[in-house]
């Protein structure tokens, strides 16, 4: 089977008899294998010289998840409420992963290898507020690790730093800055790809110097992270199905 870069497709079949067309597309600065579901389609991208059996068997692992974004997309429909002891499959770091319930003395939450496990005592009574807030929280502490790493090498470029960096839910926007230089960002960003949460964190930064999007701001970004581009299209492209998620994950109905 050989795999094309351009207009080239895999076909994977599903449990109902079908199959779903995915565009697959090699990319020179691609680091690992990724799955997006946009209203054109799917599309899997991955690094230069990786074998074609290594992208089916990626599919074939996420197929469900694919199945289901395409099925939100056709009928317009929410994600599935979040059920416990249900195993569901969430977005995180812009990677698929399954998060599973397990029963435990106590409340807790933890990365396994691709599989986010919540553990919570039985009866599951107030399970759903318990495993919100350890979800929430387990988003943010993934953002900070980010950020704080980022900032460091960012902040004496611009010989610039915020006052506070706050991340918490947002309606429409990804990040803002105050007039106090206190940065805010989105916590779904903590769903989307690493490079997608540093171009919002970089765009924000340059407004420490530069308060509008002007020529010399983009230029400045760029200097910063070069074709942040494909990180401002990836969030138009995907931010509203991201933003659902995690208001399905860490949101009351």
């Amino acid at each position: 089977m050989k795999l094309e870069t351009e207009n080239s497709y895999l076909e994977l079949p599903t449990l109902a008899g079908e199959k779903i067309k995915v565009l697959r597309r090699s990319h020179p600065r691609a680091r690992r294998l990724r799955l997006t579901v946009t209203s054109g389609g799917a599309r899997v991208t991955y690094p230069e010289g990786t074998h074609p059996a290594q992208v089916f068997a990626f599919l074939r692992k996420h197929g469900e998840w694919l199945e289901r974004k395409l099925d939100e997309l056709k009928l317009g429909a929410q994600p599935p409420a979040l059920e416990p002891g249900a195993t569901t499959v969430i977005p995180l770091r812009g990677e698929t992963t399954r998060l599973v319930w397990r029963a435990g003395t106590y409340p807790r939450i933890e990365l396994n290898a691709d599989r986010l496990v919540l553990t919570l005592p039985e009866p599951h009574r107030r399970a759903l507020d318990a495993a919100r807030g350890l979800l929430r929280s387990f988003f943010e502490a993934q953002m900070r690790r980010d950020v704080s790493r980022w900032l460091a090498r960012i902040c004496p470029q611009l010989d610039l730093a915020p006052n506070a960096v706050r991340i918490r839910p947002l309606k429409s926007l990804w990040g803002s800055l105050d007039t106090r230089d206190r940065v805010t960002l989105d916590l779904a960003l903590a769903l989307a790809p690493p490079a997608a949460l540093k171009y919002v964190v970089v765009h924000e930064l340059c407004h420490l110097r530069i308060r509008n999007h002007s020529r010399r701001f983009w230029s400045l970004v760029e200097t910063i992270q070069p074709h942040w581009e494909e990180q401002r299209d990836w969030l138009r492209v995907n931010g509203q199905a991201l933003k659902a998620e995690l208001g399905r994950l860490i949101q009351a109905p």
